[in-house]
């Protein structure tokens, strides 16, 4: 394992502070709209710590929020949260063994999953993966708690814009990945099957119906090559 952290070179680092600033900013704005519907600041706080998953958060505190039941908000997050068994099945050899295997998968969300997808090396894998995951279990319920704070003061954090650094910073790390022509089909598949759901899914879940322009892709592309 002290080999992995000695991969975390200065690019490599660059990459995970920027994910975590970026996590840290839709955190403010999680906390604050806990907070502002009406939950205790320790809440999203230990929800944070616990379960780790932006989406599945927002969904929660969003249906209990408006009225819904508890039982609800966590089907319909555990529902949300299903996307991270196809990010299992991608990453299985960064995630370690025995107890470090438990705490792994407990990492395991939208960033630390593209972060290691998009390293060439097995370390440079393990590297980012935990890096980008160890940084977001401390900076997640940080920035919640200072945005249940904030939430006293100004109440709408979205009208700042936060939530837009979040994806911004996906894509700059993706963007090398789609100079290859499968990877970039898949892509462009997968967004436009995602902005046709949107309308008609609850958060979360598009991201389950983008995967389908993986199945959809990658058959096309092997028929192509072998044509």
């Amino acid at each position: 394992m002290r080999g992995v952290w000695r991969t975390l070179d200065r690019r490599l680092l660059t990459d995970v502070a920027l994910v975590c600033v970026a996590v840290g900013l839709i955190g403010l704005s999680y906390g604050a709209t806990a907070v502002a519907a009406g939950f205790p600041l320790w809440l999203p706080v230990v929800l944070g710590a616990l379960v780790l998953a932006a989406g599945s958060e927002f969904l929660f505190v969003g249906i209990i929020g408006a009225g819904g039941s508890p039982v609800a908000a966590l089907l319909a997050g555990l529902l949300v949260n299903a996307r991270h068994i196809p990010y299992g099945l991608s990453v299985p050899d960064v995630l370690g063994r025995g107890w470090r295997r438990v705490l792994g998968v407990h990492l395991m969300n939208d960033e630390t999953v593209v972060m290691a997808i998009a390293q060439e090396e097995q370390e440079r894998k393990w590297a980012a993966y935990w890096g980008c995951g160890l940084g977001i279990l401390v900076i997640w319920p940080l920035s919640a708690a200072a945005g249940g704070l904030i939430g006293s003061v100004v109440p709408n954090t979205d009208a700042l814009g936060l939530d837009a650094m979040f994806p911004a910073v996906l894509l700059a790390l993706i963007l090398p990945a789609l100079r290859d022509r499968t990877t970039l089909s898949s892509a462009v598949v997968g967004a436009l099957l995602a902005l046709a759901a949107t309308p008609f899914l609850p958060p979360g879940l598009p991201v389950l119906v983008a995967l389908a322009g993986v199945l959809l892709s990658v058959p096309a592309a092997r028929g192509a090559g072998a044509a």
